[in-house]
């Protein structure tokens, strides 16, 4: 059976995002008051991307290989049911999940925010 994720964690997810977007924001602000709350708002943000884009990641790529396993752009293509604006429509969202490189992007974050945390514990702890 094909599940998605529950209401709860999709919107647990989004209010990661959110939250670590508005830190990252935040510290433009901050900088000018206290550098404490810029460390704990840049860890903040760094977490919340790890947490966010590890999740989106793996929302794409499952997509994308639904798309693949039961060849949905085939069944678009080939059904008789839907028709004219509708199947392009279909085609063209189906055919989005397939080619899109924005789980890519979203691993790529995933991997920089994990450097960038390991790096800023180190420099933190003053270990380098």
């Amino acid at each position: 059976m094909i599940k998605s994720n529950t209401k709860f964690l999709r919107t647990l997810f989004f209010l990661i995002g959110i939250v670590a977007t508005l830190a990252y924001r935040m510290i433009i602000f901050f900088n000018l008051y206290s550098p404490y709350w810029v460390n704990i708002l840049w860890y903040i943000g760094t977490v919340g991307f790890i947490l966010y884009f590890g999740h989106r990641y793996n929302i794409q790529k499952k997509e994308a290989e639904l798309v693949e396993k039961y060849k949905l752009l085939k069944a678009v293509e080939d059904s008789k049911h839907i028709k004219g604006k509708q199947k392009e429509a279909l085609n063209y969202i189906v055919n989005s999940i397939a080619t899109s490189k924005s789980r890519w992007n979203s691993l790529t974050i995933v991997l920089l925010s994990v450097l960038a945390l390991i790096m800023g514990i180190i420099l933190d702890l003053g270990i380098f």
